[in-house]
Parts: C-alpha cells; sequence; structure tokens
C-alpha cells in the first residue's frame, strides 16, 4: 500500500527547488516528494535523461508542469557552471532550496588499488561539487528571506563503510564536516544548511555494490528489520528544507537507517 503523503499539498507552493542526482533513487523520490507539495522543480538526472524519463512519465499533469531536468557531468568542474547557469535561468528571483544528492561509490576499490585518477573521480564527484555548487548559488539562495541548502552524506561518513569505500566513505565525512562549517558561515544570510544521511537503501547503488547475500545480512540485523526505500528517506529533506517545519534547526545531518547506526 502506498503511505500517505506526509506533507500538505502546499507545503512548497511557490518555492524554486534544485535537487541534484534526481534521475533515480532517493534525488527522484526527493525531487517528486517537492513536486507533490507545491514547488518548482529543477532535476538535475546526471549525464543524461535515460534513468529519469520512467518516473517523469508518472506524474501527474499538474506536477509535470512544474518540473523541469537538465542533465550536467558533477564530476567535472564545467559540469557544475554548466547546472548552476541552468539554475539561474530557471529561477531568476532566486533560489528556495537546493539539495545536493549527486555522488556515488564509482566501484569497490581496495586500498592498495586505489590511484590518483580514482581518487580524484570520486573526490570530486562527492565532494568538491557539492562545495562548487553551494558556492556558485549561495548569492541566489539568499535573494529573497534566505534558503535551504540538504545534503546527502551516508552512514559510511559514521561507520567506515565496508571494505573498498573507503574513499567514498571519507568524501561523505567531508560533505558531513562541511554542512557544518557552512551552516555557520551561512547563518547570517539566513541560510540554512543541514544533511540527509541514508543508511543501508534499496536502490540500484546497493544493487551494483553490495551483493544478494551481504544485503539480505544488513536486513536482517538492522533493528526494524528491513532495508530502507528511497520513500523513507524523501521527507527528511522536506523536514529539513521546510522553515515553517525546521526553522531554527542548522548545521545537523539527520540519520535514517532503521536502527542500523544510532549515535
Amino acid at each position: 500500500m502506498t503511505p500517505a503523503m506526509p506533507f500538505r499539498d502546499d507545503l512548497f507552493s511557490g518555492a524554486n527547488v534544485l535537487v541534484t542526482g534526481a534521475g533515480r533513487g532517493i534525488g527522484a523520490a526527493v525531487a517528486r516528494m517537492f513536486l507533490a507539495t507545491g514547488a518548482e522543480v529543477l532535476a538535475h538526472v546526471g549525464r543524461t535523461d535515460a534513468h529519469a524519463a520512467e518516473w517523469r512519465e508518472t506524474l501527474p499533469l499538474s506536477q509535470a508542469g512544474r518540473l523541469t531536468t537538465v542533465t550536467a557531468d558533477l564530476a567535472e568542474e564545467t559540469g557544475v557552471e554548466t547546472l548552476a547557469a541552468a539554475t539561474r535561468e530557471a529561477f531568476p528571483g532566486g533560489l528556495t532550496v537546493l539539495v545536493n544528492n549527486a555522488g556515488t561509490m564509482l566501484g569497490r576499490v581496495p586500498s592498495k588499488e586505489v590511484d590518483a585518477g580514482h581518487y580524484h573521480r570520486v573526490v570530486d564527484l562527492n565532494a568538491r561539487s557539492v562545495v562548487l555548487l553551494c558556492s556558485a548559488l549561495e548569492d541566489l539562495l539568499a535573494t529573497g528571506d534566505g534558503g535551504a541548502i540538504v545534503n546527502t552524506v551516508s552512514i559510511s561518513a559514521r561507520t567506515g563503510g565496508s571494505p573498498g569505500s573507503s574513499l567514498y566513505s571519507a568524501a561523505k565525512a567531508f560533505v558531513a564536516t562541511h554542512t557544518r562549517s557552512l551552516a555557520k558561515e551561512l547563518a547570517p544570510r539566513g541560510i540554512r544548511v543541514n544533511a540527509v544521511s541514508p543508511g543501508t537503501i534499496d536502490t540500484d547503488f546497493h544493487q551494483r555494490y553490495s551483493s544478494a547475500e551481504k544485503l539480505a545480512a544488513t536486513a536482517k540485523a538492522i533493528p526494524l528489520g528491513r532495508l530502507g526505500t528511497p520513500e523513507d528517506c524523501a521527507p527528511a529533506y522536506l523536514f529539513l528544507a521546510s522553515d515553517a517545519l525546521s526553522g531554527y534547526i542548522t548545521g545537523q545531518v539527520l540519520e535514517i537507517n532503521g536502527g542500523q547506526f544510532m549515535g
């Protein structure tokens, strides 16, 4: 049974929202929920539009009219510049919410096999793109009464992850610390900065990088007895993005993991 929408359908009416990494998984669920609550959404769908087409076609017409998609490779500095320019064009009056969700592990690589090329690919996508996009869009976020940034980190930023994910885990820990630092710096401009830290979520991320046996063992060990879903995560992003719901919350990392990690 599809769960009821946890927010009223006009919660983000009039809001302009950018969601990166919205082609599938958590990012797609977040973009859909912002659309369902009235926002104008610019969805960055990765380097191609292939994955976004499936979920976009399921949208009611009233929501589809408030969605614009854009492609850009955020592992490249030019991709960040392209996305920032597209955001300014789409929302010349100001950006209300920036969701930095784009990122992935790019393979499990043992530490002794890490080279400079792999290091840069992982760090550029998962950390550098967040820093540069926040910097590029800060003034646009501050145009109105202040905005909100919500970053995606990971349970592995706290636990260290599993073998072969050291760079990804470290990059996510970097983003978590950057979130707290940026929250202090941008508070005088009325911009709140928080992060969501998903646990093991049933998306193609883990289908690519974890075996079925590993996922089954993980689900069994989670106190709530199952892996998470993108829909389990999405409400946390809207909560942290809403001044009405979390206007006195900044610099926080919200763990969404079914009790997999408590700390």
